[in-house]
């Protein structure tokens, strides 16, 4: 059994705090146990049931009425509103709930009906990756379990692969990308999502995946003729620098362009420079492949 604290419950549901204590004695809609020492935690069950008001909330029923229906009633008003709602805020919460509760047949429902309405990428877009961004935000802060974390992080991996074989190989593309991960870096779904945009815009790719040193790159870089190498460092280096990792990186593709993004790319403050362009965030690589379509329609 899992144990929160009211400032978890606030992280998962967005509710502040303050908030759920007033709703708390107002409406008793849930109620804190106390350890022998009286201080308040929440359990797994409590968790459910605001991610469920949170959702009905954020979608204008009033806290009172949320306070008369059951659990029950509250679960099916929610799945109503998963299924036909596809405001962003509604899924990636809808999405949090099958998370917490290891429920692979919601995760599914929410995902295809998604892409049935919007397509794939813009799913992935729109709801995947800030569900994700506040995936990542939970599991620093230490408010969900690795077995949460791993169980939606594989599901989400095997609708990227799924979706990736659905793409025909652009075997005569006239730009070529080479995507890696260098040693110790773990932010793989990322790297299959930059692939699939990449992929879905008719280029042509060699995946390496993670934990590939320079010297592999370099000797996939002579066999593999590619203008672009494209890399996600989001891990803290223990024996150089971002910086000194990329001058190195330089060295093994010098007649390539690096494009690079990544958290530690970020707060290491790395600028765009001679063969590196910095993608700050997924609008800048959607901006960057745009930006390859219009040179190649000009040309």
């Amino acid at each position: 059994m899992a144990v929160y604290s009211i400032k978890d419950l606030e992280m998962l549901s967005g509710i502040k705090a303050h908030t759920i204590r007033i709703w708390e004695q107002r409406y008793n809609i849930i109620q804190p146990k106390r350890t022998p020492t009286n201080i308040r935690f929440y359990e797994d069950s409590d968790l459910r049931l605001l991610l469920n008001i949170s959702i009905l909330n954020k979608n204008g029923f009033k806290i009172s009425k949320i306070a008369l229906m059951d659990e029950e009633e509250i679960r099916e008003e929610v799945n109503r509103l998963s299924s036909g709602n596809f405001e962003d805020t509604v899924q990636v919460d809808a999405m949090t709930i099958s998370m917490m509760e290891l429920d692979e047949g919601k995760f599914e429902t929410i995902l295809s009906s998604n892409i049935r309405a919007i397509g794939f990428e813009r799913t992935m877009l729109e709801v995947i990756y800030p569900f994700l961004d506040k995936l990542s935000l939970l599991w620093l802060t230490g408010s969900i379990h690795a077995v949460q974390e791993s169980f939606i992080s594989n599901l989400v991996r095997q609708k990227l692969i799924a979706a990736l074989d659905e793409i025909p190989y652009a075997q005569h593309a006239e730009k070529s990308f080479i995507l890696y991960l260098p040693e110790g870096e773990s932010q793989e779904l990322s790297l299959l999502f930059l692939q699939y945009l990449i992929r879905n815009r008719g280029h042509r790719v060699l995946y390496l995946g993670q934990n590939t040193s320079l010297v592999d790159l370099a000797e996939a870089c002579k066999i593999f003729k590619a203008q672009y190498v494209v890399s996600i460092i989001s891990e803290a280096f223990t024996r150089q620098s971002v910086h000194q990792y990329l001058e190195d990186l330089k060295k093994v593709c010098q007649d390539k362009t690096i494009l690079i993004t990544g958290y530690q790319v970020l707060v290491q403050g790395i600028a765009s420079g001679t063969g590196v362009r910095v993608m700050k965030n997924l609008e800048d690589i959607l901006h960057v492949l745009a930006e390859m379509e219009e040179v190649s329609v000009v040309s």
